[in-house]
């Protein structure tokens, strides 16, 4: 007699593991760095080995002898943090502020809730948006480190998004302020000043191409971050070209690239669903645009990614599919 057998899922498995996909966002990563490396010198490579390196011991010590329950630190995942940490800082930034970052973003905002996959919030995002409380004067400083092997001049002095924001402080209209006239070629090959991971929109695309070849991630959150960007910074811009700056400027200036890309996408940290992604990724790009233009700082990526982290939970029950063969109420 032919017996039946119920497991508990999942049924399907792949050859797909927490190790291959962090792998691959590393690869996806790898333009950037090498990007961040040859605009700024030894001091950007610094902070990358710096920041994984504190990342993954991190995790070891708290597995090893906190936690006192396997170690994961060979699934990637830390290495990941480290990277992006260090994308997200000024590549002049001394390497003892990413090792305090990369502390707070393992320790607190990962370990804290479990694990990875228990955490409500990006780590990496939590790591910087404590270093720019905790130390902002290091945080917006933006000095020339000075480029490896002199292949370009790196960026001095305030960004572009703080020149905007500064000089509209001042009194001063768009038309008179240079950063929001920069050239297309500056603003997506190479020449943009910023953290280290904002300082070619090229590098970032290429990996996020690389992700969607490999089916990594989708294109739903980071697209409807976009073309949400684009469309309210339109309205404003189009309502006043001398008080807001254009949809380009907003999209390949600043972090809004890195941060749709690589930390929205966070299977954690984001919606499971197709519906739950959108409304989630207008969110980001709502709160982007208002945070860059009626807020102190003068990005708001960060903060906007952190906020809507917190709404995960309610977007995942309120956008959950129905049960096959449940009746819709």
């Amino acid at each position: 007699m032919n017996k039946l057998f119920v497991s508990p899922s999942p049924h399907t498995h792949g050859p797909e593991s927490t190790q291959t996909i962090m792998r691959d966002v590393l690869i996806a990563l790898t333009p950037a760095m090498l990007v961040s490396v040859l605009a700024s010198g030894w001091s950007a490579l610094v902070l990358i080995i710096a920041g994984v390196a504190t990342c993954v011991l991190t995790e070891f010590l708290i597995q090893k002898y906190l936690i006192k329950g396997p170690v994961t630190v060979c699934d990637l995942s830390a290495a990941v943090t480290g990277v992006l940490l260090a994308l997200n800082l000024p590549p002049n930034a001394p390497w003892w502020l990413i090792v305090i970052g990369s502390v707070v973003a393992i320790g607190v905002a990962k370990m804290t809730f479990g694990g990875l996959g228990q955490n409500i919030f990006n780590p990496a995002l939590v790591g910087r948006v404590f270093l720019l409380v905790s130390f902002p004067v290091l945080m917006t400083t933006w000095d020339d480190a000075g480029s490896m092997f002199g292949i370009v001049d790196a960026f001095s002095g305030a960004t572009p998004l703080g020149a905007v924001k500064e000089g509209l402080k001042n009194g001063q209209t768009l038309s008179q302020l240079t950063a929001d006239n920069l050239t297309f070629s500056q603003q997506f090959f190479f020449n943009v000043g910023g953290s280290a991971g904002e300082l070619s929109a090229l590098a970032l695309i290429l990996g996020f191409i690389y992700l969607l070849c490999r089916r990594v991630i989708k294109a739903t959150i980071p697209v409807t971050i976009l073309c949400t960007v684009f469309v309210v910074s339109g309205i404003f811009w189009l309502a006043n070209p001398e008080r807001f700056t254009n949809p380009v400027f907003n999209i390949f200036t600043g972090g809004l690239l890195l941060g749709s890309i690589f930390m929205a996408t966070d299977y954690v940290t984001s919606p499971m669903t197709t519906k739950g992604q959108i409304i989630f990724a207008v969110g980001i790009g709502l709160i982007t645009v208002f945070v860059r233009y009626f807020g102190s700082y003068p990005e708001g990526v960060s903060f906007a990614i952190l906020i809507m982290n917190c709404t995960v939970p309610l977007l995942n029950k309120y956008c959950k599919p129905h049960r096959f063969g449940e009746v819709k109420k």
